[in-house]
């Protein structure tokens, strides 16, 4: 029987199901990524980098493309009215897409220059939208195109609210990754995952203080001992949800490592949804599996039978 949890505190129990079953609801994929749950239409949409497309999942309709054309999408989430944001590594954009379906650029140059390829993506609650920018969609073709960049480095970038020009935010990265805000949002979690280019580069989250409309006080939160940190979420307790190599590695919030889900392909990145919450979805190389956890992400209502 093969396992599927590897408890290494006793808090780690309180955050699953020793009966759930994990579920494979997505499979025949290139490379899957950026995994986001609309509530409104119980709907998971997600991205298949390699193959220019985004997919939509629904528990009563299973797995359809969403989008054909994608523009090679990586990262995606979602805004406070619903709308679906996205980053492209094609037009090294982060767009909008409206419910009518109009497609908005919110961004695709920094400081004058071309972005290097946007790779995840969260909303604050004030409107504002944080992003990494690795070099990952413009190092070959395959999720995207090869190019030499035109920022003097990777940095995490904000936009206003309402619009307007993105603002470095974080210099500190070799490649920032994934990115999530703390419940409240007063601290910004950011991972990363340089170590895939570079050995000398530590596979760590760092933790941030938001002040503002800018960060402060950075510090390494955890390490990862498996792979590197991709994609990464909050739960509304405060503990930090993980990709690593071997699955999804959950810290509490003082950044001790509670345990992890043992997926049986490499973990690009997670979220939360269902209709109840409280399902774990976990975008892993070619498939998306489903697994029934005791958490949510902050804002939603408490799980109740």
């Amino acid at each position: 029987m093969t396992t599927l949890y590897d408890t290494r505190d006793p808090r780690f129990r309180d955050l699953i199901h020793p009966n759930a079953q994990l579920v494979r609801i997505a499979s025949g994929l290139e490379w899957a990524e950026g995994p986001v749950w609309f509530p409104a239409s119980q709907m998971l949409l997600f991205s298949d980098i390699p193959a220019q497309r985004m997919m939509r999942w629904t528990p009563d309709g299973g797995l359809s493309v969403f989008r054909g054309q994608s523009d090679y999408s990586n990262g995606n989430t979602r805004d406070a009215q619903g709308r679906l944001v996205t980053c492209h590594h094609g037009t090294r954009s982060v767009t909008r897409t409206g419910h009518d379906g109009r497609v908005t650029v919110l961004a695709d140059r920094g400081e004058g220059l071309r972005l290097n390829s946007p790779n995840d993506v969260v909303v604050h609650a004030d409107g504002s939208v944080w992003f990494t920018d690795p070099t990952y969609g413009i190092l070959s073709d395959l999720e995207g195109y090869r190019a030499d960049p035109e920022q003097p480095g990777s940095f995490v970038w904000r936009i206003p609210a309402g619009g307007g020009a993105p603002r470095i935010v974080c210099r500190d990265f070799r490649q920032p990754n994934g990115l999530c805000f703390s419940p409240g949002a007063r601290l910004l979690y950011i991972a990363e995952s340089g170590i895939s280019h570079d050995p000398g580069v530590p596979a760590v989250i760092r933790v941030y203080d938001v002040t503002g409309d800018g960060l402060s006080g950075g510090r390494d939160f955890a390490r990862i001992d498996a792979g590197l940190p991709d994609g990464i979420r909050c739960d509304a307790a405060g503990n930090l949800w993980s990709s690593a190599a071997d699955g999804v590695h959950v810290f509490a919030p003082d950044g001790t490592l509670l345990g992890k889900i043992l997926i049986p392909e490499v973990t690009a990145n997670l979220c939360f949804g269902g209709p109840r919450g409280n399902r774990l979805f976990v975008a892993a190389t070619t498939s998306v599996y489903m697994l029934a956890v005791n958490a949510r992400e902050p804002g939603q209502s408490a799980i109740t039978s």
